[in-house]
């Protein structure tokens, strides 16, 4: 049932995926005066929560993607909004994205979900929030949507909902794409911080053993993930992790108001990352298919006050089936 037809039409030339996609990424310009409070993990860790205040009773946690942080434009960009619409804000920097390293040797990955629900948990514990709602893009996505559909019923009912953008669903059929040449330039920009982290890491744990002859040889994301991932979060292989991390099998058990907007010309999604199906036998999942976006693009053009399609729709869906109304 819950399937959207999406109105999102951009100008020329944002209807090319690729240009898209790096517009937001390198041609936005925005600020944001962040508090940041650093949270102690039960594994001796640490993680960094920015937040940002405006004196609501509803809190929107955002879940960022991979290699990104509360400073990535898609952030700052969905903060303000909500911010503007009356929301509190506070954006998870995963381990080791916050700008410090983190202290243990592992970090995070796809299907990270128990420092999602330990960040809730913290939530939910130490601030009077009536009203919390997760929102991720791409892997921060993915991690939204396993989280929501893992807890399912046994979710906190001040939980009140979730909306993914631009999620890889199925990792297997995703990384197949990714692997192809159309993505080449993108892989290259993920791998030369991805690279240097676990160089990083393995000079902080020598025990770790890490092979730098086939990290410097490595161009796909499974030959990372058979050097780090993998091993040090006690996978069995790449095949094992992609099974494991991926939402998709988790869509059908979500029990709250949850959109996921995915774009057809999104280089990194397979047609498997497209869970029309899903939505449509579910009474809380809701799916909508735009024909442009990129990855975590959906700029409008080249007029600032035009590109806030994305932001819009987050309040949108908001308002109207989480029923949420903050002014």
């Amino acid at each position: 049932m819950p399937v959207f037809t999406s109105n999102f039409s951009p100008t020329m030339p944002f209807k090319n995926g690729y240009f898209n996609t790096m517009y937001r990424a390198l041609f936005t310009k925005n600020t944001i005066n962040y508090k940041r409070k650093r949270i102690t993990t039960w594994d001796h860790d640490f993680i960094d929560l920015d937040f940002s205040f405006v004196g609501s009773k509803t809190l929107a946690l955002l879940i960022h993607g991979l290699e990104g942080s509360s400073n990535s434009t898609y952030m700052i960009s969905t903060s303000k909004h909500l911010n503007k619409i009356g929301l509190d804000t506070v954006c998870f920097n995963l381990r080791g994205c916050s700008g410090e390293d983190n202290l243990l040797l592992g970090s995070y990955h796809s299907g990270k979900t128990e420092d999602v629900d330990f960040i809730v948990s913290h939530l939910l514990e130490n601030y009077n929030y009536e009203n919390i709602i997760i929102i991720g893009f791409s892997l921060g996505g993915n991690l939204t949507l396993k989280y929501l559909g893992e807890k399912s019923a046994a979710i906190s009912p001040k939980i009140r909902g979730g909306i993914a953008f631009s999620v890889p669903i199925d990792i297997a059929s995703a990384e197949k794409e990714m692997d192809k040449l159309k993505n080449k330039l993108y892989i290259e920009l993920f791998f030369k911080t991805m690279k240097n982290k676990l160089l990083q890491k393995a000079h902080k744990f020598p025990e770790y053993n890490l092979d730098k002859d086939l990290l410097f040889k490595a161009t796909k994301f499974k030959h990372l993930e058979k050097l780090y991932t993998v091993p040090v979060f006690g996978f069995k292989s790449p095949e094992d992790y992609w099974e494991k991390a991926s939402s998709k099998p988790y869509l059908k058990t979500i029990q709250k108001p949850t959109l996921l907007v995915n774009a057809k010309d999104d280089s990194f999604l397979s047609k498997e990352c497209f869970p029309f199906y899903e939505a449509q036998k579910s009474e809380n999942f809701f799916f909508e298919s735009t024909d442009y976006g990129g990855h975590v693009g959906f700029m409008n053009s080249f007029k600032s006050e035009e590109n806030n399609w994305l932001e819009k729709r987050i309040e949108r869906f908001i308002k109207e089936n989480i029923e949420l109304n903050p002014e």
